[in-house]
């Protein structure tokens, strides 16, 4: 499930992805359909009748509708912000859970380790 609020100029520069989508052959579609997913988190499954193409068409009728909603740069770039310190902080649990299960050293203690061993200075 990706995002379904954005800015304005977001929605502008999607819908212009969309036209490019609709036109381009299989693998500028497949660019545009990464690039929206990896630039917006923009998801077209999330929108789209499964099967059924997704233009900027179908772009403005989720706006209409209020599936997708369009809010301020502000409120827009707060929102990013929240996501990426939680998508950090679930990076950072379960990399210590991967050390909990033994899975992968933790290179930090691994570090320290090294440096009480060896000294801080590289000596040759």
């Amino acid at each position: 499930m990706g995002r379904n609020k954005f800015s304005q100029r977001e929605i502008d520069i999607i819908r212009k992805l969309l036209s490019r989508k609709v036109a381009g052959n299989r693998g500028g579609q497949k660019m545009v359909r990464h690039t929206l997913r990896t630039v917006f988190n923009f998801n077209i499954s999330d929108f789209n009748v499964q099967g059924q193409p997704f233009g900027p068409l179908d772009l403005d009728e989720c706006v209409r509708r209020r599936r997708i909603l369009i809010l301020d740069e502000a409120t827009i770039e707060a929102m990013k912000l929240r996501y990426a310190e939680k998508k950090q902080y679930e990076e950072t649990l379960n990399q210590a859970e991967a050390i909990a299960n033994g899975e992968v050293e933790d290179w930090q203690e691994v570090l320290k380790q090294w440096n009480e061993y060896y000294g801080t200075e590289h000596k040759g």
